[in-house]
């Protein structure tokens, strides 16, 4: 048995003369028969054909001469594999914060495709495969996606000198145009709420509260809601403190004093557990007791809507978007993004478009020969269209 070597996987180069490293050598096993086994400090391989086995110690030998050997891409266990690293990618992500779900699908679907292939031999034809792999009818927005989260798991990889910054020096580009989503009034938005707390408050009156929660706080997304846990609460300072959100940052939203003293209201729990999670009911059984789902809002919302006859519109758009829209009235759309706590301009300006209506008023005030203005009763400037 030859005994474990004992050195660090990644090896330096040690030939600054300019000579040529003779390390290593390859050995006739003398328990097996036409067996060889090629001895490299840190790497064991066997092989069934003498000069295989030579090939693979010069090619050793002219890496480590090179300085690019590491030891780890011939072991058994394959520690520098796709799957291997980003699972443990993933792992670590987790820890640090709860990993949403959409991560974990993306890295499992990478996986499938990668499999264990050496992270230090892919290029960035690959990525393009990769993307070019999924399926045809799926959105643009959702493969952008799928390559974020690939190229995130690519920089943990560069931080922690797995692979150097020029192995892929840029990742492919997907080109996509954010969905309009149909929006509708604060007068219709509170029917829906009032619905939704009709035929949902009896059962569990925090999917009311979710709901209305998010059209109150547009900062806070519908996976952020559901991701609050009873110890996010902060009284003192009135307000929520949102870890598990999008950009993984520090998330504190300011919540109104009568929201906070609804959540006194409910029986105290254990800090780690979710605000938004299942109640004790008949036919509920206790393993499905605990957080909402990602789509349990959603459902109640359709229903609502459903039972008013109002169709077209989902609970983001219903709820976040008509909320952020409702306020162009008067706000500046400074005050409104400051609100939505968007960190970028694009998502941002869905909320402030211009829309016919809003343009035509506009365009009134600019026609100059076209408008006119009286003096009313109330001693108020009114716009009239003189063509009416």
């Amino acid at each position: 048995m030859t005994p474990a070597l004992q050195i660090r996987d990644r090896i330096s180069p040690h030939n600054n003369m300019g000579g040529v490293c003779m390390k290593g050598g390859i050995y006739q096993d003398k328990k097996r028969a036409g067996q060889w086994i090629v001895k490299f400090p840190g790497i064991w391989k066997r092989f069934s054909d003498k000069t295989e086995g030579e090939r693979f110690l010069n090619m050793v030998r002219y890496k480590y001469d090179e300085g690019t050997l590491d030891a780890r891409e011939f072991k058994g266990n394959r520690p520098l594999g796709f799957t291997t690293q980003s699972t443990k990618w993933l792992d670590r992500r987790t820890k640090e914060v709860k990993a949403p779900c959409d991560l974990k699908r993306h890295i499992v679907c990478a996986q499938k495709f990668f499999g264990q292939r050496n992270i230090k031999e892919l290029m960035y034809g690959d990525i393009e495969e990769f993307i070019d792999s999924l399926p045809a009818k799926m959105a643009a927005k959702t493969k952008h996606n799928y390559l974020t989260t690939v190229h995130s798991f690519w920089g943990w990889l560069i931080k922690r000198n797995e692979v150097p910054i020029t192995q892929i020096q840029s990742f492919p580009e997907i080109k996509f145009t954010l969905a309009w989503r149909n929006t509708v009034t604060k007068d219709v938005q509170q029917d829906i709420i009032n619905e939704v707390k009709r035929i949902s408050y009896d059962i569990n009156p925090k999917i009311w509260i979710g709901i209305k929660w998010l059209s109150t706080y547009i900062a806070i997304r519908p996976i952020e809601m559901i991701g609050i846990k009873e110890e996010d609460f902060d009284f003192q300072m009135g307000a929520v403190n949102v870890k598990h959100n999008k950009v993984d940052k520090p998330k504190i939203v300011a919540m109104l004093p009568e929201d906070l003293e609804m959540v006194k209201t409910f029986p105290p729990s254990m800090p780690h557990m979710y605000f938004f999670r299942h109640g004790i009911r008949k036919g509920v059984r206790k393993e499905n007791r605990g957080q909402f789902g990602k789509d349990y809002l959603w459902k109640w919302w359709t229903k609502a809507c459903k039972n008013l006859g109002i169709k077209g519109v989902d609970m983001y758009g219903g709820t976040r978007h008509s909320s952020a829209k409702a306020l162009r009235n008067n706000n500046r759309p400074d005050e409104i993004k400051r609100g939505t706590m968007h960190d970028t301009n694009a998502a941002f300006e869905r909320y402030f478009q211009v829309e016919l209506e809003d343009a035509r008023k506009i365009y009134r005030q600019t026609s100059g020969n076209q408008m006119a203005t009286r003096k009313t009763g109330t001693n108020k400037a009114q716009v009239i269209d003189l063509f009416k």
